[in-house]
């Protein structure tokens, strides 16, 4: 083939050079470097060599870059095979963008094996670092901005029915009260003007009157001395009469009024007008400030209330906004009164919400212990009360955690989650084993199998499920480390069976027996119904339990920890490459970030709410007997749902924001991480405290509970065998835990209760 001229070698290198260089645009430039240097290398170049050392090409002689047709069909095979291969290698990466060391050493918490999973931050940027729609949040509503809009919407309507009317009849009233004592006739006048405000303060604006503007300019008597054009004259055409004296205006002084603290009406208006308007303001402030999203109107309320009421009323001005107005700084301005980004508002780095609960901790702890024969409050209510402060109080436990693990050493991280990791839950387990054993009923140990039950179902089924279907909704594929889930879908068939092997040992060697067994009247081969059955844990007058399962429980509350421990050292020492963590510094701004909470102040955060927790989970435990003895439902459906899921609100939340950021391995990790933790350091810890101080906890569940938890397991390690998900399996999996909760809703309930 004596065609293979230099003219067309060239042609073809060019169009080879195209190709490959239009081929590589299609990869991740992050980890392009390395996929070139690991795994092709070793795949594709001996795969191309050997190809072209058994098919001989008259242009062999060329570089290994210049293929024939045949060649470059090889090349290209070789290539996608090296592009499903190196997916393979480069899914694993993990790539972090944090703007300083605390963010990025706390999402490294995230991607380690028995870390609790956290979204919120634990830094900072100065707000003038931040975006327009976060500064907007946090303004003042004293700044005015160029008119955008009509200022008839939905939220601003809202605001008239709901705090309008009601604010600006008081104003009127105090304005007529004002207007009888004659003495506070400005302040009548003032409060006419709010009240007109308030009803509707949108495209208005309180701005403080400039006294200096209304004072007059006076001038001395001057005469008319015609003005010279300066481009004609000369300095040395000019003479002294010629010049120009400009006149200098004379400041006359304003009327001198009395001091604001040395008037009558002042002392008139405190007494009378000012505080049944701080009671309303309050109030506003309150109900809007609960509402969340109304927080604009708080602000007006509290702004209103610190600077606007205690000023002299005629320095208090009101204008209406034009729509070309310019920037500028007035005292009171506000566009709207609703607004739904108010969700991610923040309080010292603690979201709103966790701030507005707090009161509820202090509600629950002083009517649970003040009325605790239920005189004023039934015990219904104190129940669902100390259930719901739980909410917050995990809350703040996990922003304590993760603050003093970003802000401290590998060691200290690992102790502090070990530690403070499954406090929550641990406070209710073991307050409700003592309220059982001081009142001698075993269904507060039933309540507990099933609240730990329903934690690995939940953590299990629901999460996951959950957080695939809204990050579904917005992206139509996700992809997670398949490698890391593989990880702790073994330590969760490890965990599991290990937790229910007593009971399976009991199956095995235990003995049924039924009390109350009977057979229908005249038919013999009729089926027998039987009460009461359970196994018998009895072989040879020796007792089974203490002979044969007790020590199975003990070894097996050494070997879930040690195996808790190995898979630490796998995924953080031995094999950290499965999760290959990449740390890049995002927008250079981290000298400017702000630590929300030092280690000591997260310290003493997770010291006060563990001790509010542990008060909380003893009047949850003292008030939920009336609901276990005159409630229909099963106690295993209370148990599995609102003792076990109601601690985990955080670990949701967190789990569907890092779903709708298409981080879909760490929402998974939510689930996996709370399921091993209760296997593994939990339940250990649960034998080890009945160990020294008896209170009855027997680790032999129910069937259902059993035969629940293994199903969930494995339908888990079917769907994460592909590394991919979509709403289509986060629905299969949530359908698959509602129907379990059915199962348990119409279970009778244990025995004992």
């Amino acid at each position: 083939m004596s065609h293979c001229k230099g003219s067309a070698s060239t042609d073809g290198q060019r169009r080879r050079r195209t190709i490959t260089e239009s081929s590589d645009h299609h990869w991740d430039p992050e980890w392009k470097a390395h996929r070139r240097s690991s795994l092709c290398d070793r795949l594709c170049v001996p795969a191309l060599q050997s190809d072209m050392t058994e098919t001989p090409s008259p242009c062999a002689s060329h570089q290994l870059g210049q293929y024939t047709p045949k060649c470059l069909s090889v090349h290209r095979g070789c290539t996608s095979r090296c592009i499903d291969d190196c997916f393979q290698e480069g899914s694993g990466r993990t790539t972090i963008r944090a703007e300083n060391e605390v963010e990025a050493h706390k999402e490294a918490n995230n991607y380690r094996f028995g870390f609790r999973k956290w979204k919120s931050h634990v830094t900072e940027r100065p707000i003038e670092h931040q975006s327009e729609d976060v500064k907007e949040l946090y303004s003042d509503l004293n700044f005015i901005k160029p008119v955008r809009g009509s200022p008839i919407s939905v939220g601003n309507i809202i605001y008239l029915f709901l705090f309008g009317w009601w604010i600006c009849l008081v104003y009127l009233l105090v304005c007529i009260l004002m207007f009888i004592s004659i003495i506070g006739i400005p302040y009548g006048k003032l409060c006419f003007k709010l009240a007109c405000y308030f009803l509707w303060p949108f495209g208005k604006a309180i701005q403080k009157t400039n006294s200096v503007v209304k004072e007059c300019l006076k001038f001395p008597d001057y005469e008319a001395i015609p003005e010279e054009d300066s481009t004609e004259a000369t300095p040395l055409m000019k003479s002294s009469s010629s010049v120009a004296v400009e006149p200098t205006p004379v400041r006359v002084p304003p009327p001198q009024r009395p001091t604001y603290w040395c008037r009558v009406s002042t002392y008139v208006w405190l007494l009378l007008g000012f505080p049944l308007l701080a009671l309303v303001h309050c109030l506003a402030c309150f109900l809007a400030w609960l509402l969340v999203f109304s927080i604009p109107v708080a602000k007006m309320n509290g702004r209103t209330l610190k600077a606007i009421l205690l000023m002299p009323p005629e320095k208090v001005h009101v204008q209406k906004l034009e729509k070309k107005s310019y920037e500028t700084t007035v005292l009171l301005c506000c566009y709207h009164a609703f607004s739904w980004k108010y969700y991610k508002y923040k309080v010292d780095g603690i979201n709103v919400f966790a701030v507005n609960l707090l009161p509820l901790v202090i509600v629950t702890i002083v009517i649970g212990y003040v009325d605790r024969e239920s005189y004023y409050v039934s015990s219904e209510a104190k129940f669902a009360t100390a259930v719901s402060s739980i909410i917050p109080l995990s809350y703040y436990i996990g922003m304590g955690i993760a603050s003093i693990s970003a802000q401290s050493n590998f060691a200290v991280g690992a102790v502090v989650n070990a530690t403070f990791g499954s406090i929550t839950e641990m406070t209710f387990y073991i307050t409700a084993l003592l309220m059982g054993h001081s009142a001698g009923n075993k269904c507060y140990e039933e309540i507990v199998k099933a609240a730990l039950t329903g934690t690995l179902l939940g953590c299990i089924l629901f999460i996951p499920g959950i957080c695939m279907i809204i990050g579904g909704l917005k992206h139509r594929e996700q992809r997670f480390n398949s490698r890391s889930a593989g990880v702790s879908s073994a330590l969760l068939f490890i965990s599991v069976g290990g937790v229910f092997a007593p009971t399976l040992f009991s199956k095995a060697y235990g003995t049924l027996v039924c009390e109350g067994c009977s057979i229908t009247q005249g038919n013999l081969t009729g089926p027998f119904s039987c009460k009461n059955c359970h196994y018998d844990l009895t072989e040879n007058n020796r007792s089974l339990f203490h002979c044969h399962i007790e020590p199975l429980v003990y070894t097996i509350s050494v070997l879930l920890p040690a195996a808790y421990l190995i898979g630490l050292v796998f995924t953080l020492k031995t094999h950290s490459h499965i999760y290959d963590i990449h740390i890049n510094d995002g927008n250079g701004h981290g000298p400017g970030h702000v630590v929300h909470w030092s280690r000591l102040r997260a310290l003493v955060v997770l010291i006060i709410a563990t001790l509010l927790m542990a008060a909380c989970a003893d009047l949850t435990t003292e008030n939920i007997q009336p609901i276990l003895s005159y409630s229909s439902i099963s106690q295993y459906f209370i148990g599995l749902t609102v003792l076990a899921m109601v601690p985990e609100l955080p670990e949701i939340v967190n789990g569907i924001q890092f779903a709708l950021q298409n981080n879909i391995s760490l929402s998974l990790e939510v689930g996996s991480c709370i399921a091993v933790q209760v296997c593994m350091i939990q339940i250990p810890l649960l034998i080890l405290f009945n160990a020294f101080y008896d209170v009855g906890f027997v680790l032999i569940f129910s069937d259902l509970h059993m035969w629940a938890s293994i199903f969930s397991v494995i339908l888990v390690n079917y769907i994460f065998m592909d590394g991919k998900c979509d709403y289509f399996q986060g629905t299969a999996l949530v359908v698959v835990y509602l129907i379990l909760l059915a199962v348990y809703f119409y279970a009778p309930s244990p025995m004992g209760c």
